[in-house]
């Protein structure tokens, strides 16, 4: 049997993750770590090599840094940490942060972004349904990005790696970013919903308290969504726009204001 889905029209408000969930950067980020990471490797002689299975064990959902500094201790290699604006070139954990941000920022120039359709009809119900929607990222490049995609203008709220960094937020799978999103938003987690296609990020949800955690599975698995946190998988937002869903998600307080 189809697995049941919350209804998302009745959460207090739900907060998605951007690459994978929204737009399909995940892929564009994927490609430059793995630009940058066989470089890297093959220079140092680290083994085994670099595969899709280390993005998504060490690198995915965390901020720039941390997933540098995660994948290098998964080889035993101690480099220093550096500063936020070391060259690219420069052999320290920011600079190979650097160096992956510039491959990504070339990328999304050359070829631009769009979102993922399912993804978009989604955020168009949500609106229209005056359900308050932000976004929970990692990435420094989140602004960017919804803007190339041109769907900024939908989310009230965003927290990026830039408000983690000036704020001091752990990056994910700590509980500090989707708990600062629900703040944001002006929502409880416990009735509302997030979204995530990162284990890093499921976790991260359900440590805020999020009662829903939609986990979307672009190739991270849905067994290992839901040991992360996912209280329901789907293989694409799209599944979440007939109006048969059975209404699962917490309720929403009748008395809020959702203008």
């Amino acid at each position: 049997m189809p697995e049941a889905l919350p209804d998302l029209l009745r959460a207090d408000g739900v907060l998605f993750d951007l690459d994978g969930v929204l737009t399909p950067t995940a892929e564009v980020h994927m490609r430059a770590w793995k630009l940058v990471f066989d470089e890297v490797f093959e220079r140092w002689g680290l083994t085994p090599p670099y595969s899709d299975a280390d993005y998504f064990d060490y690198v995915d959902g965390k901020k720039r840094y941390d997933g540098v500094a995660s994948l290098l201790h998964s080889r035993n290699v101690e480099v220093p940490w550096g500063a936020v604006d070391d060259p690219p070139e420069a052999e320290t954990i920011c600079g190979i942060g650097n160096r992956k941000n510039a491959a990504f920022a070339a990328s999304l120039r050359a070829e631009g972004i769009a979102p993922f359709p399912g993804s978009l009809a989604l955020v168009e119900k949500l609106t229209a349904a005056g359900i308050p929607i932000g976004v929970v990222s990692s990435s420094k490049n989140a602004e960017e990005v919804l803007g190339a995609a041109g769907i900024r203008s939908y989310f009230r709220v965003v927290v990026d790696g830039v408000v983690a960094e000036r704020e001091g937020l752990a990056s994910k799978p700590a509980a500090d970013m989707f708990r600062a999103g629900a703040e944001a938003l002006g929502v409880d987690p416990a009735t509302s919903v997030a979204v995530e296609d990162a284990t890093s990020g499921a976790a991260s949800a359900s440590a805020a308290g999020f009662g829903t955690v939609v986990g979307v599975d672009r190739g991270t698995g849905a067994d290992a969504l839901r040991a992360a946190g996912a209280t329901v998988v789907v293989t694409d937002l799209d599944a979440f726009l007939t109006d048969s869903a059975p209404a699962e998600a917490p309720r929403r307080s009748d008395s809020e204001e959702t203008a």
